[in-house]
């Protein structure tokens, strides 16, 4: 009919006009924000047009709330959950029972420095809760009461514990597991550059337009501030620090990052930036090196060769792995 042309040509107007054209895919990137792991979980990634950008973050996303499912000491049906509950030992998923190998392996090699037994210590100290306090001297010696790198054998999936009481806790660990883990489902979905960052454990795949990521890290003592930047391509970055979860009692500083041989905060550092492979091997080193202090935590690293450091003691002076040399802020 001849008045269906005119229409036609209306129609397809008042759609671009309506910015149909929208529609069409648009180039990255994309970053978006979810609330996972007890933190802020952050996806930054470019290499897509935004519609695959957007579907393959989502999945990303989907992971790690499964691997929260799995390893977090707060849901009451999570491995996690059922082994501490368990009296001696429980069978877990293959890669629950991989992570606590992987955290005994860095128990080992660091003398105990990094303890993925001290659940009832944590939950004593409660510096994540609502109400933390500072416990007495009897009730810490019980809290730590059969803990150490020898408390828990991985046997393939069935993992055992030496004392009953033990609970058992990933959450120097299991983040960076799960930014791996997403960031190889970004991977999957065919993203080139991507960064996972769940609440300071920083996956990174490629590099950002062409040139290394730059990551900054905090002053530990100055908020809002940032100490240095460190740059980094197919790598991971990790930060623990005494700045993130504290509370101050009598002039000094309470935080959640525990020395098992004393049960009282580790005192040697104040933040610990680390640069390795993968996030999981630098969320667990981090810690350990924050309990062990600078002397002592390079000479861990040199059992580390493909990972990198940069500490702030607890005096406020700077040490790094040579590599790291050049990160290093001038003095004022």
């Amino acid at each position: 009919m001849p008045f269906q042309r005119p229409i036609v040509l209306l129609l397809l107007g008042l759609l671009l006009a309506a910015g149909w054209w929208r529609l069409r895919p648009e180039p990255g990137p994309l970053q978006e924000t979810r609330l996972l792991m007890g933190t802020t979980v952050t996806i930054e990634a470019d290499g897509l047009p935004r519609d695959r950008l957007s579907v393959a973050a989502v999945a990303a996303f989907a992971e790690i709330a499964r691997i929260e499912a799995l390893m977090s000491s707060h849901l009451p049906d999570s491995d996690v959950a059922r082994l501490s509950a368990a009296t001696g030992e429980a069978v877990v998923a293959p890669e629950t029972a991989a992570v606590i190998a992987r955290g005994l392996e860095v128990a080992a090699r660091s003398g105990g420095a990094f303890d993925l037994t001290l659940g009832q210590l944590k939950e004593l100290w409660g510096i994540e809760g609502e109400a933390p306090r500072i416990p007495t001297a009897g009730e810490i010696a019980a809290a730590l009461a059969g803990t150490g790198p020898e408390a828990l054998t991985v046997t393939g999936t069935l993992v055992r514990k030496r004392a009953p009481q033990l609970a058992v806790d990933l959450g120097g660990i299991a983040k960076g597991y799960a930014a791996d883990r997403a960031l190889a489902v970004l991977r999957e979905h065919g993203v080139t550059s991507a960064a996972v960052n769940a609440g300071g454990d920083i996956a990174l795949l490629g590099s950002k337009q062409g040139r290394p990521w730059r990551i900054g890290v905090q002053h530990p003592r100055r908020a809002g501030e940032v100490l240095t930047t460190v740059t980094a391509v197919d790598r991971a970055v990790v930060t623990s620090g005494d700045y993130q979860r504290y509370f101050e009692r009598g002039g000094r500083r309470y935080h959640h990052l525990f020395d098992p041989q004393s049960g009282y905060p580790a005192d040697r550092c104040q933040g610990v930036t680390v640069i390795a492979p993968e996030a999981m091997l630098a969320d667990a080193l981090a810690t350990a090196l924050f309990v062990l202090g600078p002397e002592r935590g390079l000479e861990l690293l040199r059992g580390y060769p493909e990972v990198d450091a940069l500490i702030v003691a607890a005096d406020g002076r700077l040490h790094a792995t040579p590599a790291l040399a050049g990160a290093l802020p001038e003095p004022p």
